[in-house]
């Protein structure tokens, strides 16, 4: 399952998906404009909202556990932000493994979905040398 919000956090996600070449993917973000952007990969539209929304929030998370009950997927992968960081930490619940890649944006500090998710992430990955730390997260390259 490869989940993002919208804007750049979703380039990021679709620049990384020749990655998931050999995978059968799900795709989850806010914006159901986008599912045309994914072919004929599964696709979910779920709320856009953020901290200072906490209904919508939670109307969020309600959705995000419903999809991940549903697919049961094995990885979820993330880019950001809200959706990802709730994504990533109910895949605990079924087992599944995850990933987050920070944003390329954040070149001078982690966001706060990334420092919050970060010690839950079974990979936790920056686009930034700088911001790598032994603690994670680790650089690894960037998608640009």
């Amino acid at each position: 399952m490869a989940v993002a919000s919208g804007g750049g956090h979703w380039v990021q996600l679709l620049r990384i998906c020749k990655a998931f070449d050999e995978c059968e993917v799900v795709f989850v973000t806010v914006h159901e404009a986008y599912r045309s952007q994914v072919g004929r990969s599964e696709f979910y539209s779920v709320r856009d909202a953020n901290r200072r929304q906490p209904l919508r929030l939670l109307m969020t998370a309600w959705q995000l556990l419903g999809i991940i009950r549903k697919e049961r997927p094995q990885v979820i992968v993330s880019t950001g932000a809200a959706p990802g960081y709730l994504a990533l930490r109910f895949a605990r619940l079924i087992g599944a493994r995850t990933i987050w890649l920070e944003s390329i944006a954040n070149a001078e500090h982690l966001s706060m979905s990334g420092r919050k998710i970060g010690p839950y992430a079974d990979l936790w990955l920056t686009q930034w040398p700088a911001l790598a730390r032994p603690e994670g997260p680790v650089y690894a390259g960037s998608v640009l």
